[in-house]
């Protein structure tokens, strides 16, 4: 039996009839596509991530990968490269690829809603086919002969790397130290050691094209300095795509993990052997920019990732409670001959399970929310207008970080504390796949940017240095919406008012930094706080999003049928949220307005 269940029937209700996403299909970059086609695509990822994918899952987790250290090869298990191959062989590698070189077109909010169960039923699956998504940058900002590689990354299934991190410059990218020398061919000599190289090496396809930021010899300090290579595995031949000589690129360390054990997390060595030959991307130094639109994709992959174990994670606690019989009704509780109930009769029981409802369906609005402006910004470039695509590219900043940061925070959390406890101490062992999807879970914090790092973000860069433009419009939106009445009217008051605290805690990050200018210090109490205000965002999205739910729900309910349960489920775990929820936000607020500073002052040697 599989460990994994999609949630079709939600992914439906939000892209159609949350976010009305029939609208788009059929014109402009879409008119190839309409709802029966779509819902035929997300149907077979549904049984292919039921079956094919998920079938390595456990054993990919306890196997592993093998790394030879001698010759800095990496194998995977059987399974999982079968696995792989039912991926890769149903052609859903063409979601990503551009379309100039045999890719689909399809929208960004269907392409996550897919991504949503490759992820949930095996995510590793998704992370080393993402050959075909760095091919894009590489065609869209690469030169006339970089195209041509990336037509080979396509056709021969080439995988890809993303080279950031080193020893001593984690999170602080700018302090990097691998070097890049011209060479008088026109190609680089990249020297360096990376570290944390996701899909670092692997033996699922014959080559390998590394992204690797470097600094070129005499370029400035800091993130400005930095230029973007690409660094291929093996050399080869720029006509036919066919492997020449190995290239100076080698896997030195494979990182032993807490979860995710079949991602190979590798330490990467560059021209330690031989020369690592690499190309300029687009001939120009532009290395940092280049990077972000592979760092926005995979923030974007990582809330999502989380969000879909979380799904998962409820999914199983919920067939769990229904057939684990434990204890008596609570309200005979003191009748010792009364029949032994499942364990969904008992109250606090609901109350998880309630709570997991009510987040993974409302996350998963956030990611197909943050994805359907991304279709926006698509169709509005597609057909020249110019007038809305700052806002929306806006808007889309604003969300990354929320879909990130608080996405895999509250998964990961819920994952422990509410799914895996449904489970009992059963769920802390391997006889049930919870255990796996918190080890899993833990990963997507860090990766790209951890929490705290999304809330500094979220706050200094994408309001701050943005004016307020963007988190302006989406407050104006949310806060129409909280006023509108109808049979939700009190919900969407509090809704209301969780809005004002969101924005009260916005006005006194940014007076402390407006006091900064002053007294530097003072940007320490906006340091102590972004992540509390990243996380009130969050929660204020959700609940919004649930209420928008709840109230189309409601709207179905009377003619509902067969689905009269799913939509009394959609309004119930609406109203759980905004009641149990929303109130914390009152109390956040009080908090950041206390917030003093002083522990900035207390001695190292004091903690």
């Amino acid at each position: 039996m599989s460990h994994y269940t999609a949630n079709l029937r939600d992914i439906e209700f939000c892209l159609f009839d949350l976010l009305g996403r029939e609208s788009i299909l059929g014109t402009s970059l879409y008119k190839e596509l309409d709802r029966d086609t779509a819902m035929g695509m997300l149907e077979e990822v549904k049984r292919m991530s039921e079956n094919d994918l998920a079938a390595s899952f456990v054993e990919g987790d306890r196997l592993g990968v093998d790394f030879n250290k001698a010759t800095g090869d990496v194998k995977l298990p059987e399974s999982f490269k079968k696995s792989y191959r039912a991926y890769m062989d149903g052609e859903w590698w063409r979601i990503d690829a551009p379309v100039e070189l045999g890719g689909t077109a399809i929208p960004a909010s269907l392409r996550w809603a897919i991504a949503e169960m490759v992820l949930g039923s095996n995510p590793s699956i998704h992370i080393y086919a993402s050959g075909t998504s760095f091919a894009q940058v590489a065609y869209y900002l690469g030169t006339d002969e970089q195209k041509i590689m990336a037509k080979h990354m396509v056709d021969r299934e080439w995988s890809a790397t993303m080279q950031l991190t080193e020893p001593d410059a984690g999170s602080d990218v700018g302090a990097g130290r691998s070097k890049a020398v011209q060479q008088p061919d026109g190609t680089w000599h990249i020297t360096g050691t990376k570290r944390f190289i996701t899909s670092g090496d692997s033996d699922l396809s014959e080559n390998i094209m590394h992204f690797v930021l470097a600094r070129p010899e005499g370029a400035g300090p800091g993130t400005k300095g930095l230029s973007l290579f690409l660094v291929p595995k093996f050399m080869f031949d720029l006509k036919t795509g066919e492997l020449g000589k190995r290239n100076g690129v080698y896997v030195t360390n494979v990182e032993h993990k807490m979860g995710l054990n079949i991602s190979s997390t590798c330490e990467m060595n560059l021209g330690e052997k031989e020369p690592a030959v690499g190309y300029l991307l687009g001939d120009v130094h532009n290395g940092i920019a280049q990077m972000f639109k592979v760092i926005e994709f995979a923030r974007m992959m990582v809330g999502t990732k989380a969000i879909a174990t979380l799904s998962a994670g409820y999914q199983q606690a919920l067939a769990y409670s229904k057939v684990r019989i434990q204890g008596g009704d609570m309200k005979v509780m003191n009748d010792k001959a009364s029949p032994r109930v499942s364990i969904i009769h008992h109250p606090d029981v609901r109350r998880s399970l309630i709570t997991q409802k009510a987040y993974s369906e409302g996350m998963r609005a956030l990611v197909l929310y943050t994805a359907s402006i991304q279709d926006a910004v698509a169709i509005a470039r597609a057909d020249g207008d110019e007038s809305q695509i700052k806002d929306l590219e806006a808007l889309n900043d604003l969300l990354l970080p929320i879909v990130k940061g608080y996405g895999s925070e509250k998964s990961w959390v819920l994952l422990g504390t509410e799914s895996l406890q449904t489970f009992g101490g059963s769920g802390f062992t391997q006889d049930w796949p919870l255990e796996q999807y918190v080890r899993d879970a833990k990963i997507d914090t860090l990766y790209e940017g951890t929490t705290a790092i999304q809330g500094l973000d979220f706050f200094f860069r994408k309001i701050v240095k943005d004016g307020g433009r963007a988190i302006g419009l989406l407050a104006k939106e949310i806060g129409a919406f909280a006023a509108s009445g109808g049979e939700l009217a009190d919900e969407k008051a509090a809704l209301g008012k969780a809005l004002a605290d969101v924005n009260g805690m916005m006005g006194v990050l940014v007076g402390f930094a407006m006091e900064s200018q002053e007294k530097p210090e003072e940007i320490y109490k906006a340091g102590l706080q972004t992540s509390r205000l990243l996380m009130a965002a969050g929660e204020t999205i959700i609940a919004w999003l649930l209420l928008r739910q709840a109230e189309i729900a409601m709207a179905k309910l009377p003619s509902a049928g067969r689905d009269s349960d799913f939509y009394t489920g959609k309004i119930a775990a609406a109203k759980f949220f905004i009641r149990t929820v929303l109130p914390h936000l009152t109390a956040e607020l009080k908090i950041v307005e206390a917030e003093t500073g002083a522990i900035m002052d207390i001695p190292e040697s004091a903690f």
